[in-house]
C-alpha cells in the first residue's frame, strides 16, 4: 500500500481508542451491580473449573524515588525505603485471603509478574520475603513465567540473582528514550551503559527473555532522537520490544502538566515517529505479534502467536492463558473470566482495608452473556487477527454493519461468518475492536476516557 495511502488512514482512524486489556473497559463497568460477596463467588467458581491451568499472579508495587512526568501508572513517591516492610507485610496477608476464597493450600502458580512503580524499588532482601512468602506451600506450573519491570539505573546484580534463584526468567526494562533532551524533559534518566549492564548481567545469570518498553510522542522526541533510541535498542539485542504510543491524559495524571501540548509532537510528525520505528525494528527481523509487540522469532511470545496460545490481560500480552488472573497490591487489577475487581488506589486505603481483613477491592464488574460473547471476539482479534461470530448472536448484524467502512478501508476482510484483518489493518487493531465494542458504540464521550489509537 502506497505511504500517502497509510498517512490517510493513519490520519482517519488516530482517534481514542481503548487498548482493549479487558472487555467491557474499566470506564465501561457497572460498578453499581458489582459487590465483594459476587467476585469471591466468582473467584471460587473460576479456580474450580480451572485448577488445572494454574493461575496467574500480578503484584502492583507502586513506589517510585521520582515521578516520571509522562507516566500512566498509579505511583507513590517517596525515597523513604522503610515504606517497603507495612508493604510487602500487607501484600501477603491479601494473598492469604484469596487463599482462603480459593480454598486450596497448594495452588499451581503459571504466571507471577512485578509491576509499578518501580519493583527495584525494593531491596533484593525485601523481594526475596516477598516472593519466597508467595510460594511458600504451593508449586509453578510446569514451564512457569516469571517476569518482573525494571529501572535500568537502579536495578543491581544482586536484584537480578535474587529473582532468578526465585524462578524469574523474564525482564522487562523501561527504557522509553534515550535522548538526554527527552530524558530530562519526562524525568527518566538512565545511560546506554546502564541498560547494557543489566543486560549483560541477566544474560549471564541465565534470564531468557528480556524486553524494550519504548515510546513514540514523547515531548521533544524528533525522528532523529527515535532513530538513535532504537538504534541503541538493536545493538542491545533484546528479545521483545513494546513500542507505546504515548498517552497524554493530563486530566488523569497532572505530572504530565510539567509540559505542555506544545512540547509534543502530534499529527504528521507523531505519525512519522511511528513509522520509522515499527520500520526499523521489523528491519532487524522482529515480527509484529499484537498491538505495538514485537519479538524475535525464537521468543516465547512469537511462537504463541503462531500456535494460537497468546493471550491478552490487564499485563498486557502473554504466552499462556490463564483463567484465574489475582492482581494484589494498591490498584491492582483481579480477572475472574467471568468478572473484574480492582483494589483500592491509595496505599493508606489499601492498608485500612488489609487490617479490617477485609478484601481491598474498591470496583469491578460481573459479565453478562452479552459480555462474554464480545469479550471473546475482541480477544481473538487483538490475539489471532480474526473473530468467528458466534452462530445466532443477536449484534452480529449490527457488529457487520460497523465494519463496512473498515473493510471499504482495507482494514478486514469478511468471508461468511469470519471476519479476517489484513496486514493494513495490524497497525489499526484497536479501531478495528471498536467495530465489536457494544459498551462503547452506545456512548458519544470517548475523548477523556481514552488516548489516540496512534
Amino acid at each position: 500500500m502506497k505511504n500517502d495511502t497509510i498517512n490517510q488512514l493513519i490520519n482517519k482512524y488516530n482517534v481514542a481508542a481503548p487498548r482493549y486489556t479487558s472487555y467491557p473497559t474499566v470506564p465501561f463497568w457497572e460498578n453499581e451491580l458489582f459487590n465483594e460477596s459476587a467476585w469471591r463467588e466468582r473467584v471460587s467458581m473460576n479456580f474450580k473449573d480451572s485448577k488445572n491451568n494454574g493461575i496467574s499472579i500480578y503484584i502492583h508495587l507502586p513506589f517510585c524515588e521520582s515521578l516520571c512526568t509522562y507516566c500512566g501508572c498509579n505511583t507513590r513517591i517517596t525515597k523513604n525505603h522503610n515504606v517497603e516492610d507495612p508493604y510487602i507485610t500487607a501484600l501477603l496477608k491479601e494473598w492469604k485471603m484469596y487463599k482462603d476464597i480459593i480454598g486450596e493450600s497448594n495452588l499451581k502458580i503459571a504466571e507471577l509478574h512485578l509491576g509499578g512503580g518501580t519493583p527495584t524499588f525494593f531491596t533484593p532482601e525485601n523481594l526475596y520475603r516477598l516472593i519466597s512468602g508467595l510460594l511458600e506451600g504451593n508449586e509453578r506450573t510446569e514451564n512457569a513465567s516469571f517476569s518482573f519491570e525494571a529501572h535500568p539505573a537502579n536495578t543491581s546484580y544482586e536484584h537480578l540473582k535474587t529473582l532468578f534463584d526465585l524462578g524469574f526468567k523474564r525482564l522487562s526494562l523501561g527504557i522509553q528514550d534515550f535522548d538526554e533532551k527527552v530524558q530530562f524533559i519526562i524525568n527518566r534518566h538512565q545511560t546506554v551503559e546502564d541498560v547494557s549492564r543489566v543486560m549483560k548481567d541477566a544474560r549471564e545469570l541465565g534470564y531468557e527473555s528480556i524486553n524494550f518498553d519504548l515510546i513514540y510522542g514523547l515531548p521533544l522526541q524528533t525522528v532523529e532522537s527515535v532513530r538513535t533510541t532504537i538504534e541503541y535498542s538493536m545493538r542491545l539485542n533484546p528479545d521483545r520490544i513494546s513500542f507505546y504510543s504515548y498517552a497524554h491524559v493530563p486530566w488523569i495524571k497532572p505530572g504530565q502538566r510539567r509540559f505542555t501540548e506544545h512540547d509534543l509532537p502530534v499529527g504528521e510528525e507523531k505519525l512519522n515517529l511511528y513509522k520509522l520505528g515499527k520500520e526499523m525494528i521489523q528491519e532487524c527481523g522482529y515480527k509484529d505479534v499484537g498491538m505495538d509487540h514485537f519479538a524475535k522469532t525464537e521468543d516465547a511470545l512469537y511462537i504463541a502467536s503462531l500456535d494460537g496460545s497468546l493471550h491478552r490481560n490487564f499485563m498486557g500480552y502473554a504466552d499462556r492463558y490463564t483463567p484465574l488472573l489475582i492482581g494484589l497490591g494498591v490498584s491492582s487489577i483481579s480477572d475472574a473470566w467471568t468478572a473484574f475487581a480492582q483494589n483500592v488506589k491509595t496505599v493508606e486505603e489499601y492498608y485500612k482495608q488489609i487490617n479490617e481483613e477485609k478484601l481491598p477491592v474498591v470496583k469491578g464488574h460481573l459479565l453478562n452473556n452479552e459480555d462474554l460473547i464480545i469479550r471473546q471476539y475482541i480477544l481473538d482479534m487483538m490475539c489471532r487477527g480474526e473473530v468467528v461470530l458466534e452462530e445466532g448472536f443477536e449484534l452480529n448484524d449490527l457488529i457487520l454493519g460497523r465494519l463496512i467502512t473498515l473493510i471499504q478501508g482495507g482494514l478486514v476482510e469478511v468471508n461468511g461468518n469470519k471476519i479476517q484483518i489484513t496486514e493494513t489493518g495490524r497497525s489499526f487493531l484497536r479501531n478495528v475492536c471498536m467495530a465489536f465494542d457494544e459498551r462503547l458504540q452506545k456512548t458519544k464521550e470517548r475523548d477523556n476516557l481514552f488516548s489516540q489509537a496512534i
